[in-house]
């Protein structure tokens, strides 16, 4: 992939910031909610930087990611009622008591007041992000609730747009305004923290969502059985 002049100075100046940030602020799973934008049937059709099973593969790992962790979780749809669609069921099923806003109208979900007084209510300060599509749902909100005065994590692998141009262009964007950019399987493992606290939990969320991960635990599972036996 070839990047322009422009592009390596934006790169640049969001490297800037970055290093200028405490970088490494990690998450904390007492202080975090998890934000699901508009995951809608509809928009899913413009998911274009992801292949499309993938991309729903890891949408629903950072959901199971809330789940294990307990962490509070809002949902959020624009205009459901049309061509976007409804939010995909996989989610709804995992958080069928969560805060769920339905947009009218509003394209940047931090304009509805009751978005953001669900965030509020939530008492957390660390906010992770995912959507559809990256460059619009995303990115507004990230950028708002920075401004607002939170630490905001996006997921780039369970957030999806029209082309990796659309996709590269957004995250230098966010960069460039604080945001820390993860992938799910990262969010999960920072998270955790430590495998003593839970092993098996994230085991089993990383072994169904991730088929390479599955490999890792059945050698694991083979090599504890041999040494049951010799004992």
């Amino acid at each position: 992939m070839r990047f322009s002049i422009a592009t390596t100075l934006i790169g640049a100046v969001a490297l800037m910031s970055a290093v200028s940030a405490d970088v490494y602020n990690r998450l904390n799973a007492n202080d975090t909610a998890f934000l699901f934008v508009d995951h809608q049937s509809g928009l899913f059709s413009l998911v274009d930087d992801f292949k499309p099973d993938a991309f729903l593969n890891n949408v629903l790992g950072l959901a199971e990611t809330a789940k294990l962790f307990n962490v509070p979780t809002i949902l959020t749809t624009s205009r459901e009622d049309g061509p976007n669609g409804a939010l995909i069921p996989g989610i709804k099923k995992l958080f069928p008591d969560a805060p769920y806003i339905a947009r009218p109208g509003q394209i940047n979900a931090w304009d509805d007041p009751r978005f953001v007084d669900a965030v509020k209510k939530t008492g957390k300060k660390q906010l992770v992000i995912s959507g559809i599509v990256t460059d619009v749902c995303v990115t507004f909100v990230a950028l708002s609730a920075k401004k607002a005065g939170y630490e905001v994590f996006v997921v780039t692998d369970a957030s999806g747009t029209f082309n990796e141009a659309v996709r590269d262009a957004s995250w230098l964007r966010m960069q460039a305004g604080g945001v820390q950019l993860m992938n799910w399987f990262s969010v999960a493992c920072e998270l955790g923290r430590d495998w003593r606290k839970d092993m098996s939990g994230m085991a089993a969320l990383f072994s169904n969502r991730i088929p390479a991960y599955a490999h890792v635990m059945e050698s694991f599972n083979a090599a504890q059985a041999a040494s049951n036996t010799t004992k």
